[in-house]
């Protein structure tokens, strides 16, 4: 996935920096942070790194890259995440740094208040709203994964 970035140190050997060196310290410690809140979540839930990792439909060590910040998971391994966890996507992407809280009035409450749509539709629907506001996807690649032209 694109947004998915290892940030682990790696000795190059054509003496290159690592991707860790590379990434801005504010955007290292956002996903420390992040890692930090999936893990207390976790625990406080009382799931081990294996369940959710099963819950969440992501491999055992990936989580525990997450958990330690060394990896930037994309939206969807978050709505994932946030679905073993029994939370909110939007609480993970606002983490991540995906969305702002500020946009959590407006279109966002008015999506997670929509009682005609169930939890998965919200979740959708939020994740979708959020790639378009980062940019991370246009109108015309949206229409093409629903099937639109």
């Amino acid at each position: 996935m694109v947004d998915d970035k290892n940030l682990e140190d790696e000795s190059t050997a054509d003496g290159q920096t690592s991707m860790r060196d590379q990434v801005p310290a504010e955007v290292q410690q956002r996903l420390k942070d992040l890692g930090n809140f999936i893990r207390d979540q976790r625990n406080n839930a009382q799931l081990s790194l294996r369940r959710l990792s099963s819950l969440a439909g992501i491999s055992n060590p990936y989580l525990s890259q997450i958990e330690r910040g060394l990896r930037k998971p994309s939206a969807e391994i978050l709505q994932g995440i946030a679905k073993g966890l029994r939370i909110s996507s939007e609480t993970l992407y606002i983490r991540a740094g995906i969305l702002h809280p500020q946009e959590r009035q407006g279109v966002m409450d008015s999506i997670r208040n929509e009682e005609a749509l169930s939890e998965d539709e919200r979740d959708l629907l939020l994740e979708m709203y959020a790639k378009l506001k980062t940019g991370k996807v246009t109108v015309e690649e949206m229409r093409k994964s629903l099937g639109e032209e």
